[in-house]
């Protein structure tokens, strides 16, 4: 789930867009998983949500 900097720098906006679509889905399963009592792990849940806020920077500095 973490990538370097380097790599997140070299994405394109589409690329962007598709991670961002793609941790937003984890981050619904992981709700659902916390909620059922089933996921041992709950930083993971704040490292996706810190993840996604990253590719959001990312999305709004390229726009300008």
């Amino acid at each position: 789930m973490a990538e370097k900097k380097v790599e997140k720098e070299s994405l394109t906006l589409e690329a962007l867009q598709g991670k961002l679509d793609n941790l937003k889905k984890e981050q619904f399963n992981q709700r659902f998983q916390h909620a059922a009592g089933q996921m041992p792990k709950t930083h993971v849940m704040r490292q996706t949500r810190r993840e996604i806020a990253r590719v959001k920077t990312k999305i709004n500095a390229a726009k300008k």
